[in-house]
């Protein structure tokens, strides 16, 4: 079994298709990943499994690869996971945990300015310049800037999840520039069709961070790394300035008014 531990899960899957459904289960999306080199082990740590679930997981998957066999599963070395609803953020995690929480809010929005798309509006166009002027100033500049040049440098470049994070925000910038065409096209469907898509990846997206990387990540960091992030946090956001997130915040506000949204989501995190 230690064997397979260290093989990619990718090699696995393919080998014993059953492995998908089982994953799956454990809400492990190894299946659909875009990369799959990540090591058995590796996964097992990164997805949080409390022990008990970490063990059933690692009993099934190898009942799959030895059936009928008695097989020892060897105990991984990890830290303790902590459960979902116990998992405390140190502070410059927790201020990305809080800017997810204003482009939920902006995505929460989106099938809502679907539903009234008109392009041969001038308004229902200004509407989407200024969510695509939302989504780069503040999801892709001001929020995964402080990811991609802060936080993920003190990890290795090589790990697949990074690399799967990475390539979400990529997918991201190809939405909004098909939004932009398609808005200077008029075609509805086309928007609609990368409205929806953004939405729907960074809803994971922001799902697998908050739940999964950053839990993980903060198991991996000393104290005073943590203490080095919050102090490169700040220099970012000093540099961006606060006219950029205030202004953000406006434009969501004045949507959330415009739908009729309640606006008590504003402090919340909402899934």
């Amino acid at each position: 079994m230690e064997r397979y531990l260290n093989a990619p899960i990718k090699e696995l899957i393919t080998k014993f298709p059953k492995l998908a459904d089982i994953l799956n289960e454990y809400n492990i999306g190894c299946v659909p990943c875009n990369v799959g080199s990540c090591l058995l082990k590796d996964i097992v740590e990164i997805h949080n499994l409390s022990l008990e679930d970490e063990a059933k997981l690692l009993r099934r998957i190898a009942q799959v690869i030895y059936p009928g066999q008695k097989v020892e599963i060897p105990k991984l070395k990890r830290k303790p996971p902590a459960a979902l609803d116990e998992i405390k953020y140190s502070p410059p995690v927790k201020k990305l945990v809080d800017e997810h929480t204003l482009i939920k809010r902006l995505l929460s929005l989106i099938p809502l300015v679907v539903e009234s798309l008109d392009l041969k509006s001038e308004e229902a166009g200004q509407m989407i310049l200024g969510g695509v002027d939302f989504i780069r100033s503040y999801a892709d500049k001001y929020h995964h800037a402080k990811e991609e040049e802060v936080l993920f440098k003190y990890f290795d470049q090589n790990l697949d999840i990074l690399k799967t994070m990475l390539i979400d925000h990529d997918t991201g910038r190809n939405h909004v520039k098909a939004i932009l065409e398609g808005l200077e096209k008029k075609d509805k469907k086309m928007v609609i069709e990368h409205l929806s898509g953004y939405k729907d990846l960074l809803s994971e997206h922001i799902k697998k961070e908050d739940e999964i990387l950053y839990p993980w990540m903060e198991r991996n960091l000393s104290i005073n790394q943590i203490g080095e992030l919050f102090r490169k946090f700040q220099e970012a956001d000093e540099k961006t300035g606060e006219v950029v997130p205030r202004k953000c915040e406006e434009f969501i506000e004045k949507l959330e008014i415009r739908f009729g949204v309640n606006l008590n989501i504003k402090n919340q995190n909402s899934k």
